[in-house]
């Protein structure tokens, strides 16, 4: 089930004097995280007055934090953006939308399993699919044929070894 409220990464710490906080981001880039007008806090909506990418952080003046101790308060709460502010391209998809999907082999029509983990590494994502056994599988287009979110299912082209 879709939800419009997706987490989005963490606030580790507090930066300078002012109330900025330091938000360790679960996307593709920082500077994703910057894009946004709101993030939210549980369900409650905070205005983002200012945020910029710093060292793989995203460092954020917030509406209502105004110093250093209100920064406090919030370390290691998790971020939520609004899924529907989001354009994603047609080969783009949130990892919380993968995470369930029923895994088919595109060959045999197998059913291989159910993605249970989405690893990111340096040079891709890995899906991890338990089902008799667990498979790693990467997510670039020689292996990943097909995803469906709607129809909840992603077909995989294994090779020998997999």
């Amino acid at each position: 089930m879709k939800t419009n409220l997706l987490e989005a990464g963490k606030i580790v710490s507090t930066h300078g004097i002012r109330g900025e906080v330091k938000i360790l981001p679960w996307a593709d880039s920082p500077e994703f995280l910057t894009e946004f007008d709101y993030l939210f806090i549980g369900n409650s909506p905070i205005k983002v007055l200012s945020s910029r990418a710093h060292k793989g952080c995203v460092i954020a003046a917030l509406e209502g934090v105004v110093n250093v101790d209100d920064a406090i308060r919030l370390k290691n709460k998790i971020v939520f953006i609004n899924r529907d502010e989001v354009d994603l391209d047609e080969d783009q998809h949130f990892i919380a939308d993968l995470i369930g999907l029923t895994a088919i082999d595109a060959e045999t029509g197998d059913n291989l399993g159910t993605v249970k983990d989405v690893m990111s590494l340096p040079s891709n994502n890995v899906y991890v699919i338990k089902g008799e056994r667990e498979i790693l599988v990467p997510a670039v287009p020689d292996f990943v044929k097909e995803i469906n979110i709607e129809a909840g299912t992603i077909k995989l082209k294994l090779i020998e070894g997999m």
